[in-house]
């Protein structure tokens, strides 16, 4: 539980951060991530980030219970799968994130929703 407990807050750290940067800083955001995702060096950096992220969690917290901690679980599998296909099929990911560019308050908002459930679970629980 405690592993559970550190992971959310720090997901929710970097969920608030970067829903708040897409609230307040939109524009910014959709011009740095365009241009991530048209350099190949930032989507192959990004690739092994996420893998490795997911990885980690992954192999400490593959939890599957009945309660909130499942959903560090799914987070850690949801990045090693997205790891794995931005180094596999990184086309695809490209296609699948720029129409999301597209709406960055709406991103911003379900990102700060998540990133508020998860230091909810991780320091009011």
């Amino acid at each position: 539980m405690e592993l559970s407990i550190l992971v959310a807050q720090i997901i929710a750290l970097v969920y608030l951060s970067l829903g708040l940067g897409l609230l307040f800083n939109g524009a910014y955001y959709k011009k740095s991530f365009t241009e991530m995702l048209k350099s190949p060096a930032f989507m192959y950096l990004g690739g092994v980030i996420a893998l490795v992220v997911g990885f980690l969690i992954v192999n400490a917290h593959n939890v599957w219970v009945k309660d909130w901690t499942v959903i560090v679980t799914i987070i850690g599998w949801l990045a090693l799968i997205k790891g794995i296909l931005i180094l596999v099929a990184p086309k695809l990911l490209v296609n699948i994130a720029k129409p999301m560019l597209k709406h960055t308050a709406v991103l911003g908002v379900c990102v700060v929703i998540m990133g508020l459930v998860f230091g909810y679970f991780g320091w009011c629980v």
